[in-house]
């Protein structure tokens, strides 16, 4: 199987965050989209907390992973829309316990989301080497 390859050329300027500038699909690799999740709970909760939502979202992540049998080195490109400012330290650990090696990202603050209550939306890329 080949594997996703995910690189920071030594042509480019070191990353500002905890990214990869390339990330390489193998031909053949099925890819996956998923919609923009948000830092509900089960019961459909948002907590007011802008730290308890992006525990959340990325719990909402692994579950949508694992309803197509795949897990966090499977994402190619991770989009993040926050409308406040992210503590990064705490942004950061949540993060690195999720992935092991960085995908392709892009962070944008923004005035809004869908509802008032969302504090941060990601939406993730996500592909299959064939076997």
């Amino acid at each position: 199987m080949k594997n996703i390859i995910k690189r920071n050329p030594n042509t480019m300027p070191k990353p500002v965050g905890e990214y990869s500038h390339v990330t390489v699909i193998p031909k053949n690799s099925e890819l996956y989209t998923f919609s923009g999740q948000i830092g509900n709970d089960l019961e459909g909760n948002i907590p007011v907390s802008h730290k308890e939502q992006v525990e959340n979202t990325f719990k909402n992540i692994e579950r949508a992973l694992l309803s197509e049998n795949l897990r966090a080195e499977h994402i190619v490109k991770v989009n993040i829309w926050s409308v406040e400012e992210i503590d990064w330290d705490h942004f950061d650990n949540v993060w690195h316990s999720f992935f092991e090696t960085n995908p392709s990202m892009t962070i944008a603050y923004i005035s809004a989301l869908g509802l008032p209550e969302i504090g941060i939306e990601i939406e993730i890329l996500a592909a299959k080497p064939s076997e």
